[in-house]
């Protein structure tokens, strides 16, 4: 997992420097936990996996009362005052998570941010888990 880590530390650079006012980029399993981060304290970005667990089950929940939409939560945009939050999914179990301030614009995230996701997809996954452990 170290090795995977550090895998994933220069492409989440490449995205936080591709798109100006990028706060923090956090790669996390369904289940919530950080797989890794760029940017950004790591007790915030364990705070963020965890909150983006709930957040893309909601998306799913929503998603399920849509009857012409199939499939999984692809991407989820929330507009805050001062800034943007971007959750989509990024492989088999994991999710892209960025924080970005205003300065940002939101259509080349979501671009750079799938673009991302297809060149590097296979690494970020994350193996189901039973009992805390890996499967």
């Amino acid at each position: 997992m170290i090795q995977q880590r550090a895998n994933l530390d220069w492409m989440l650079k490449e995205l936080y420097d591709g798109v100006p006012g990028i706060e923090m980029i956090v790669v996390l399993s369904a289940d919530g936990l950080r797989i890794a981060r760029y940017a950004g304290e790591p007790d915030a970005a364990d705070r963020v996996a965890a909150a983006c667990a709930g957040l893309q089950s909601l998306a799913g929940a929503v998603a399920d009362e849509m009857h012409s939409v199939e499939g999984e939560m692809n991407l989820v945009v929330i507009e805050m005052e001062g800034g943007y939050f971007y959750l989509m999914a990024a492989g088999a179990n994991a999710y892209l998570a960025v924080l970005a301030d205003v300065c940002c614009e939101p259509g080349r995230m979501s671009g750079m941010m799938r673009d991302l996701v297809v060149r590097i997809g296979a690494h970020l996954t994350s193996p189901p888990r039973r009992n805390g452990q890996s499967v």
